[in-house]
């Protein structure tokens, strides 16, 4: 809809787009049935847009950009670039090697902000499984069901997330 009433032609919005022109008549004749009024009128030279057609555009490029921006919002947590990551930690871990890395990643990733969960390791295993913590890092068994461990330095502290956890 947006790329005809850019391009002024439904083939040269389906060239555009990468699809056929049928394609995108088919789909605007269909959007302008259930709405009850026609978006553009169409001549042999292209087409243009209506007073509804404006209208819906108008509304349909500031939707998109809304989506754009969620879009790249969700994308920088999915990338961990922006967010919130609940790490489950004994206390007497917090220094050291662990405030370190801590550190490091506030630092590039300044986006992200960083909340702890003091707790022995029963206590952030099952959280981790219940999803209430994204990681722990703990000391004692190198394996615990349902998770994904990781041996980090030779004092035995593991990082423990969700088995299947991207």
């Amino acid at each position: 809809m947006i790329a005809a009433a850019d391009h002024g032609s439904f083939r040269r919005a389906a060239a555009a787009l990468g699809i056929q022109e049928s394609a995108i008549s088919r789909r605007i004749r269909d959007l302008e049935d259930r709405l009850g009024a026609p978006l553009f009128t169409r001549s042999a030279g292209g087409v243009q847009l209506t007073q509804a057609g404006r209208q819906f555009v108008q509304r349909g490029r500031k939707a998109l950009s809304q989506i754009g921006m969620a879009r790249a919002e969700v994308s920088a947590i999915g990338r961990g670039e922006d967010g919130e990551v609940r790490i489950g930690i004994f206390s007497s871990l917090a220094s050291g090697f662990l405030a370190d890395l801590f550190q490091a990643f506030g630092q590039r990733h300044k986006a992200v902000k960083l909340s702890f969960a003091d707790g022995n390791p029963a206590e952030h295993v099952a959280a981790v499984r219940q999803r209430q913590l994204d990681v722990a890092f703990l000391t004692g068994l190198t394996s615990w069901p349902d998770c994904q461990s990781q041996h980090l330095w030779t004092e035995r502290i593991f990082a423990v997330l969700p088995l299947h956890h991207p």
